[in-house]
């Protein structure tokens, strides 16, 4: 059986979950779940999407003059970085101004035109509005991998924006079939 890989397309894991090990000591990611939006030899950037924080859709759009039609959903913690700033990952076929596709339906947009979309009920279905995001320099993520911070896993649409934000990471677990009740803080080998 051969197990080759072809190029840097399969170490990449854009489109993956990177699920925080109970060892991880940093606040900012302790009991966190990120989807990794880009992966590259420069480094990679993720937004955590089960860090719900206090503000709400309309708080958000009230400082941009937008009235909100739809639904005044939570907004998230996405990061440590640029927490100032707003990262919408969604679904849907449609293009906005500044907009990067990450793989299967899923996108992140960084535009006022989505926002503007969303608060008047016609943006897309599937979507998530994150403040910040998680970056990592060139080597930084694959040298934590290394020291067993983190557990990785292809991403799921229905994990993304369909499961309750205290269920995101037992569920992107299961997908690799732990348990997290069976996890501990404690690293050895074999």
């Amino acid at each position: 059986m051969s197990n080759q890989s072809s190029s840097n397309q399969s170490s990449s894991l854009q489109n993956h979950f990177l699920i925080a090990m109970p060892q991880m000591l940093d606040p900012n990611f302790s009991g966190s779940l990120t989807y990794l939006c880009e992966h590259n030899e420069q480094g990679a950037m993720g937004i955590i999407i089960n860090r719900p924080s206090n503000l709400r859709l309309n708080g958000i759009f009230e400082q941009l003059d937008l009235s909100l039609e739809g639904e005044n959903r939570t907004v998230y913690a996405g990061g440590p970085v640029q927490q100032e700033r707003g990262f919408v990952l969604h679904t849907g076929e449609k293009q906005w101004q500044s907009m990067l596709t990450i793989g299967g339906h899923i996108s992140l947009t960084t535009s006022k035109d989505i926002l503007a979309a969303i608060a008047q009920g016609n943006g897309p279905e599937n979507y998530l509005l994150a403040l910040g995001y998680a970056g990592w320099g060139a080597g930084q993520l694959e040298q934590e991998l290394t020291q067993n911070t983190w557990l990785t896993c292809t991403a799921s649409e229905t994990i993304l924006f369909d499961t309750p934000d205290e269920n995101k990471l037992a569920k992107a677990m299961a997908i690799l079939g732990i348990d997290s009740n069976q996890l501990s803080g404690q690293v050895g080998h074999a």
